[in-house]
């Protein structure tokens, strides 16, 4: 079997896949190859789990009934 070598192009879709839903096992053992060579996806994949983090968080608080914009009372006002 030829392995191919990733491009970032493709790692960073795989990036954001992974964030909805599982990998194929070809496509986290080659997303999991090309960020051991790669510094700046590496850098971008840990900035997309910071984004989806907390993305999830302020969802939450929404889905509690947080007022969490400014302007909208508390001390932000």
């Amino acid at each position: 079997m030829m392995f191919k070598m990733m491009m970032c192009k493709e790692a960073t879709h795989l990036m954001s896949r992974q964030l909805d839903g599982p990998l194929t096992f070809q496509e986290k053992l080659s997303l999991k190859l090309h960020l051991t060579m790669c510094g700046a996806c590496t850098q971008c994949n840990q900035q997309f789990h910071l984004l989806h983090q907390t993305g999830k968080y302020y969802e939450s608080l929404i889905e509690q009934g947080a007022d969490i914009l400014p302007g909208r009372g508390g001390d932000n006002s």
